[in-house]
């Protein structure tokens, strides 16, 4: 199919903006998946924005701080056309790159806050999202914290990633919440127990990161020993040893439903993400990574991708036979706090 259309358009959370059905993660362009080519992710960028994608999704833990600086040029060079999301949360130690800890206390996201808005070079973040949730602090607390963000316009709708169905009710019901980020895909579906309801419920927009299963949904990779020793998908559970196979044997379906559309399997995988907005009856909003042109074009053109209900009842039983969890630990995640 062609890989030239547009994307339609959604609206952000309860009477937010209108915004492309499909976003851009840019987490990879700093870091994670092996070396990058700098000059072809700006492009990339340009292109995604052309195509019609307007939510373009960081973090200031990304190559610490280096993802939010590599963006903030193309965010200046076009503010009035896009959205821009970053993330706090998630805290790095400089002299320990595999140290991951978590802060949702209010003076962490005042002092976060104010770093995201210098590294990007804007006087306003679009959305704000908390990267990861700190059981050690009251999400009530943390969310009054980031409410008093918008009041002071340093930020204009706050977002939440990996929380259950009841902290975002709670959330909630201290300052409104656009958007809820988790993994979903044909592999990970455990956001559909509570959060994707309250979500649903709430009217929260739903963006899914990772809605390729870090890519192994394509066929790019079927084993972790294929990537390169800084790629950290090498120690995700589900990409090693019997795992790989057994998942990669799932995905038969998939490439035949790719062959009968005469799409790929990335197109495939990314269309049943689509088609949750209208089982679920809310907004979604995927967004797959990408560092060049060719993979963002095929990623766009999915969103017009649709898939009859045989074949998303074909795919239905795929993510209860994964063998291995997302993450090793999965402390952090909503699952592991169910």
């Amino acid at each position: 199919m062609s890989t030239t259309a547009t994307l339609p358009t959604t609206t952000l959370g309860a009477g937010g903006p209108l915004i492309g059905t499909q976003g851009l993660g840019c987490m990879g362009i700093s870091e994670f998946y092996g070396e990058t080519d700098a000059t072809e992710s700006r492009a990339t960028l340009d292109h995604a924005l052309e195509l019609g994608v307007t939510l373009f999704d960081t973090a200031d833990v990304y190559g610490s701080g280096h993802n939010e600086e590599f963006l903030a040029d193309f965010v200046r060079a076009n503010r009035e056309n896009l959205l821009i999301a970053t993330k706090f949360g998630i805290v790095r130690k400089a002299d320990d790159a595999s140290f991951r800890g978590y802060d949702n206390s209010p003076a962490y996201i005042r002092a976060s806050v104010e770093a995201s808005l210098r590294r990007l070079g804007v006087d306003t973040i679009d959305l704000y999202y908390m990267h990861r949730r700190d059981p050690a602090v009251p999400i009530e607390e943390s969310v009054g914290a980031m409410a008093e963000l918008v009041t002071a316009g340093k930020v204009r709708a706050l977002g939440l990633s990996e929380v259950t169905g009841d902290e975002l009710r709670a959330a909630y019901a201290v300052h409104p919440i656009a958007a809820l980020q988790s993994e979903w895909s044909l592999f990970s579906r455990d956001v559909e127990a509570t959060a994707v309801p309250a979500a649903a419920d709430l009217g929260v927009t739903f963006v899914p990161y990772s809605p390729l299963g870090r890519g192994f949904l394509t066929g790019a990779f079927t084993s972790a020993n294929e990537l390169s020793d800084k790629d950290f998908r090498r120690f995700q559970p589900r990409f090693t040893g019997d795992n790989a196979q057994h998942n990669t044997e799932l995905l038969a379906p998939l490439a035949a439903i790719a062959a009968a559309h005469d799409i790929t399997r990335a197109q495939a995988a990314l269309a049943w993400v689509h088609a949750r907005a209208g089982v679920h009856n809310l907004s979604v909003v995927p967004i797959p990574g990408t560092r060049k042109r060719t993979r963002l074009a095929e990623n766009v053109a999915a969103a017009s991708v649709r898939l009859s209900a045989d074949e998303l009842a074909t795919l239905e039983p795929i993510a209860g036979q994964v063998a291995g969890s997302r993450y090793a630990d999965m402390s952090s995640t909503s699952a592991g706090r169910e």
